[in-house]
């Protein structure tokens, strides 16, 4: 059982939160930033809206020696759906390991808190019933590497056009809505 398996972290992304909200709608910017490490990622599908179905790979270098994926060798797929969305404040996803291996059954929430902070936002990630097949120190260290690569990608944005069009500003969101595009 998955149940209270869960990890939180957090840090400072020196972008509005526009710009990350944007990046979590756009399955291009989703399969750049969201595989941790040197994995690489694959967009099945992916419907950047509440209720939007998605369905993901995650594939392992070549290389990659200590790891397996969950769904095969070197892959780790999912599907889930996006449960809610608060523009540029809240991204919920529900995700479900393709596995034949009960060890990483069940769904899994992903809560991703965007809150304006000094010069950027802060992002939190919560992870809630992580199958018991993956270790919780493992999870965290993902998620970790996943908000550096969040960082890295709406940095590497900064002051150029926006895939899918450029992040609106919004009355919550003053860092964008003053400067009219994102801090580096």
């Amino acid at each position: 059982m998955s149940a209270n398996r869960c990890t939180t972290v957090s840090r400072i992304i020196y972008a509005p939160p526009c710009a990350i909200y944007a990046a979590f709608l756009d399955p291009e910017a989703v399969a750049t930033w969201l595989p941790p490490g040197d994995m690489r990622g694959i967009v099945h599908e992916f419907e950047g809206r509440e209720g939007g179905a998605f369905n993901m790979s995650l594939v392992y270098p070549d290389d990659e020696t200590e790891m397996t994926g969950k769904t095969s060798e070197k892959t780790d797929t999912f599907r889930g759906r996006t449960a809610q969305l608060i523009p540029d404040a809240l991204v919920v996803w529900k995700t479900v390991f393709d596995s034949p291996d009960p060890a990483f059954a069940g769904e899994m929430t992903v809560r991703t808190h965007l809150v304006p902070a000094a010069g950027g936002t802060q992002v939190t990630m919560v992870t809630e019933d992580i199958p018991e097949g993956i270790r919780l120190e493992d999870n965290e260290t993902g998620c970790l590497q996943t908000l550096e690569q969040l960082a890295a990608y709406v940095r590497g944005w900064a002051g150029k056009a926006w895939p899918g069009g450029r992040p609106e500003p919004t009355a919550g969101n003053p860092v964008h809505a003053a400067s009219g595009k994102s801090p580096t």
